[in-house]
Formats: structure tokens, sequence, C-alpha cells
């Protein structure tokens, strides 16, 4: 599943990240400190010290933001998330190379153990003001690059290799955090979400009283009820 979800962010919150993140004292720090594995070796970047107050308040921002975004729920169908980071390229901190993220990660926060089923890179800065950058995700069908405007999300299988192409112009600072589904299977979940959104057309179109959309619903919830792990 590859899902590009639109105004996470509304435009006054965006407008308060760039306020705090582009301010002079944000307390940035190398990227690297919290890479594992192959990842070590592919990061030059900078990222929002985890401990940081303002990493805290911003945090709260994502996590809000997520909780009334109903295309976010059900394309996820989230257990757990790991705590909103924030990471910056450009200048001489400016790519991220080809890795595949780690299976499991603990969250400082709140000494949270998540499985990253999918990941998530929430966009801060508007493309035009920045050059390269773009999320480049690898699969079987070849190479998704991805670059949306402030606000805009996209999620995917954590499981991809994926890089961040070096920006050449500007900075570029986004959210990134993982997400441990209720629903492991990635194509299960992928059902999930086209029955939920085929069952979103029949309500608009017929009701909710219309039988076929009380079926297709209990079809749904009896298949969710199946493959849920809480």
């Amino acid at each position: 599943m590859f899902l590009h979800i639109k105004d996470v962010l509304t435009a006054e919150e965006v407008a308060l990240f760039r306020q705090k993140l582009w301010a002079t004292n944000a307390p940035w720090v190398d990227g690297a400190r919290s890479a594992g594995g192959q990842a070590v070796h592919q990061k030059n970047n900078l990222q929002l010290a985890q401990g940081s107050d303002l990493s805290a308040q911003l945090q709260g921002m994502v996590k809000a933001a997520l909780h009334r975004n109903a295309l976010f729920f059900s394309g996820a169908l989230p257990r757990r998330i790991y705590n909103p980071l924030f990471n910056k390229y450009g200048d001489g901190s400016n790519y991220y190379g080809n890795h595949v993220d780690s299976a499991v990660m603990h969250s400082k926060a709140d000494n949270c153990w998540v499985r990253s089923d999918l990941s998530c890179t929430l966009f801060l800065t508007p493309p035009e003001d920045y050059d390269g950058g773009e999320l480049l995700i690898s699969d079987a069908l070849g190479e998704k690059r991805i670059k949306l405007p402030a606000g805009d999300m996209v999620l995917y299988p954590s499981s991809t290799v994926h890089q961040v192409a070096p920006v050449t112009r500007g900075h570029r600072i986004s959210s990134f955090f993982w997400v441990e589904s209720m629903v492991r299977g990635l194509e299960q979940r992928q059902l999930l979400f086209d029955m939920d959104m085929s069952l979103l057309k029949l309500r608009q179109a017929h009701g909710e009283q219309e039988p076929s959309v009380i079926a297709l619903s209990g079809t749904y919830h009896n298949l969710l009820r199946m493959w849920a792990d809480v």
C-alpha cells in the first residue's frame, strides 16, 4: 500500500511548524545517532533532539492530527504509533541512502516497542522551497518518487527499500514515524482498505440503511474481527 493522505495538517498548523522548526534555536542534532544496522552508514541528515521540549510539543500536534484523520485510520488500522520524529536535509547533511527500516523500534519517549508495519513521512516544507529531497521507494514495479505539498503525508510498507535523494537547494523538513497495525498482513490491510473505500461510496450514494450497505459493513467488521490483533 502506498497511500497519499492530503491535508493531514491545516495551513495554520503548517505555519506553526515552520515557525518552530526553522527557528535558529531549534535543537537539531546528527541524525546518524538514532540509526541502527545498515542505516547508520547511509544516514546523513539532522534530527530534532528527541528529548527536547520542542519535540514533545510537535509530537503531540502530529498525533492529534492523525487521530482526527479517517483516511489514515482506514489505511493503517493503527495499534501503536511510534512517537513522531523530525528530520532536516540540506547543506552538508542532505541525504539518506538506500535502506530498509528496522523491524522493531523502541521509543524512548514512552518506552514503547513498535513493530514497523508501515512507514510514514509527513512533509512540512513546500516542494518549491527545495530541489531534490524526493522520497524514493523501490518495489517490484519500479521506483516511486514522492515529493508532496506541506501538510500532506505518504504511508508505505516499512519492508521496502527506500531513500531520500540529496537536497541540492534549500532545506527539506519532515516528520517521520512508524505504525504497528492491528492487521499485520499487508494484503489483508489492502483488502480492508479497498472495502472501506467502496463502503464509503455506497453510503454516500444510497445512505446507511441500504440493505447492501449494512451487509457489506457486516462483512468488513467480521473480517477485521478475524484478522485484528489488539
